[in-house]
């Protein structure tokens, strides 16, 4: 058996950066500069399906503000 058929059970959480921008972490290794924990945690796919259900405008956060300031 390859590392790629062994069950991934790294417990990991979902974080976003400044420009609220989502991804997943393994919960036990020291988030990158930049990045704040959310508070949902869980495995690969429950974590990947919650960055999916609330991430639902990929533009950064500075994109979505300039781009209503100009609507404005």
């Amino acid at each position: 058996m390859n590392s790629d058929d062994r069950e991934d059970t790294t417990i990991y959480r979902v974080v976003m950066n400044h420009e609220e921008q989502h991804s997943i972490w393994p919960v036990e290794k020291k988030l990158p500069l930049g990045w704040t924990a959310t508070s949902k945690t869980g495995l690969k796919a429950e974590c990947l399906a919650h960055v999916k259900e609330v991430w639902t405008d990929m533009r950064p956060l500075s994109l979505r503000l300039k781009m209503d300031q100009r609507d404005s």
